[in-house]
């Protein structure tokens, strides 16, 4: 049976946003150790497109010093398995599943199905699956920002949750985990 995890890096009062603020170098790491562990993930389709970089070469286009770095995310990230919930798109890129119609059905069945852990990707869609009891764990990879607007997430009403654990990565990121109460 699968375990769904929701996890992101998030600004001190409780925003996510990939613009304002990245992970340094032994965090960037972590997700790199972690994409190589995770079964597969599920994203809307938002962020699923801004994702679809990892499969394309454009991100070894840029910072050289970290080219290697990159090379193993992308390689990680192309290697996972990826569903992708949207009403809108008729297609989706290499090892890749459009979920349609029934999306509680359709993550259950994951659930039922598929080993190891599947991770949410966004807050929009993590809201869904909360507000359906479908998340298992929370993972928030907390910044030393305050960006006083943007995406929070969580997207809707608190879930009630049962602190887990926590761990420093890096100079400046707090992972704390929870699971639902």
């Amino acid at each position: 049976m699968a375990k769904i995890i929701f996890g992101m890096n998030v600004s001190l009062d409780g925003y996510v946003d990939h613009e304002a603020f990245g992970p340094d170098a032994t965090l960037f790491r972590h997700f790199i150790e972690q994409a190589r562990g995770l079964t597969g993930s599920i994203y809307g389709r938002r962020l699923y497109e801004i994702m679809r970089y990892w499969d394309g070469d454009e991100w070894d286009q840029h910072d050289s010093s970290r080219t290697p770095e990159l090379r193993e995310f992308a390689a990680a990230w192309r290697h996972q398995r990826k569903w992708v919930v949207s009403s809108t798109l008729t297609s989706v890129g290499p090892n890749a599943s459009l979920i349609e119609g029934d999306l509680e059905a359709a993550v259950r069945r994951l659930k039922n199905d598929v080993a190891g852990e599947i991770e949410v990707g966004g807050p929009v869609l993590a809201r869904t699956l909360t507000e359906l009891g479908l998340i298992d764990e929370y993972q928030l990879y907390m910044h030393p920002v305050v960006l006083g607007r943007g995406n929070p997430f969580f997207a809707a009403a608190r879930p009630p949750l049962r602190f887990v654990s926590c761990d420093r990565i890096g100079e400046s990121a707090v992972r704390l985990i929870y699971a639902p109460a």
